[in-house]
């Protein structure tokens, strides 16, 4: 009999919705919330009304995509956690009442371990490039960083992780003293293509063991325009690219340098990287040319699954499922974790 799991993420700013049978996508719907722009960041409050407004018609659209009926759905996954917890509460809501309508099991999903998951989405016939157990991960996102050891499906072990900021939210920081409007991620990488990473020098961090930080670099960053700017009001105008290619360099250059030597400590040669920073394509290039030379065997997930979906969520659900490891429904979601 077939396995049709329904997918919800609403973890943040998207609405998401999707649909996996049998281990494949059939499909995945987001419903992005463009009014944070105005705010420079997500606002927790606005977050979790557009979720309210979003939720319905997306799940709707997912499944009429999918071309499935919703009697023939196995059981709903949604992620409970981390995230913004009004945000959380939308999607667990709506997860539990579908599922209690249906007479069908909840599962719930850590969100990081999703974007893990991200690695292995692929439609049906159209089978990607997979990594095979064990492997390195590298989970890179707005809110999290850390290195992670993968024996399976369900399996992880955390071997190191940022002490303070993500590396995410980093090149958001950084963006913001620049004058970019909210995600300045994205906007850093498109500059940095044309810029010279070598321009500007960054001190990078000295962190004991596989262990991140990146507090220190966001607040030489910030010294460092306010005292070029005081010399030229326009440098950050006259010098963007190069500003842009130079950060991105610096913060991706710490990622990789921690993941050399978590490879040469286990001997894994099979890397990947997840989560929304993955996107980053200055990481993505820094990783196969340090995976080419070190004769790694690389995996990074395709451009539409490396941010926030359902379809990671789903597909987290579904191995879940098979393992009948079910959420009951007085499970509350969850802000924040300890990782391993």
């Amino acid at each position: 009999m077939d396995i049709i799991i329904l997918g919800i993420e609403s973890s943040c700013d998207d609405t998401s919705a999707a649909i996996i049978k049998n281990g494949y996508v059939l499909s995945n719907k987001i419903a992005n919330q463009d009014i944070h722009k105005e705010y420079g960041g997500v606002v927790p409050e606005l977050a979790s009304r557009a979720h309210q407004q979003n939720i319905v018609p997306v799940v709707d659209s997912a499944i009429k995509q999918a071309g499935i009926d919703k009697s023939k759905i196995s059981a709903v996954a949604f992620t409970r956690g981390p995230g913004l917890m009004g945000a959380l509460l939308v999607g667990t809501s709506f997860a539990k009442g579908f599922a209690l309508a249906k007479k069908i099991p909840i599962i719930d999903v850590n969100h990081l371990h999703a974007h893990i998951l991200s690695l292995f989405l692929c439609e049906e016939n159209n089978s990607g490039k997979i990594p095979p157990f064990p492997f390195l991960c590298l989970l890179v996102s707005g809110g999290h960083t850390q290195i992670m050891i993968i024996t399976g499906y369900l399996d992880s072990k955390t071997i190191g992780k940022t002490i303070d900021d993500a590396a995410g939210e980093a090149f958001d920081k950084c963006a913001k003293v620049m004058g970019f409007p909210y995600p300045g991620g994205p906007l850093i990488d498109k500059y940095a293509d044309r810029g010279n990473k070598n321009k500007f020098i960054f001190s990078k961090p000295q962190i004991r063991d596989l262990d991140y930080s990146f507090s220190g670099l966001k607040t030489s960053f910030l010294y460092f325009l306010r005292d070029r700017i005081k010399e030229d009001k326009d440098f950050i105008e006259n010098n963007r690219s190069d500003l842009c290619a130079s950060i991105q360099h610096t913060i991706n250059s710490i990622l990789l340098d921690k993941l050399i030597r978590a490879s040469e400590q286990t001997g894994i040669v099979n890397i990947a990287i997840a989560g929304g920073v993955s996107s980053n394509s200055g990481l993505r290039n820094l990783l196969m040319k340090e995976g080419k030379k070190r004769k790694w065997n690389v995996f990074v997930p395709d451009l539409k699954y490396s941010t926030d979906n359902a379809a990671m969520i789903a597909l987290a659900g579904y191995y879940k499922f098979l393992n009948k490891e079910y959420a009951k429904q007085s499970d509350a979601p969850f802000a924040r974790i300890k990782t391993k």
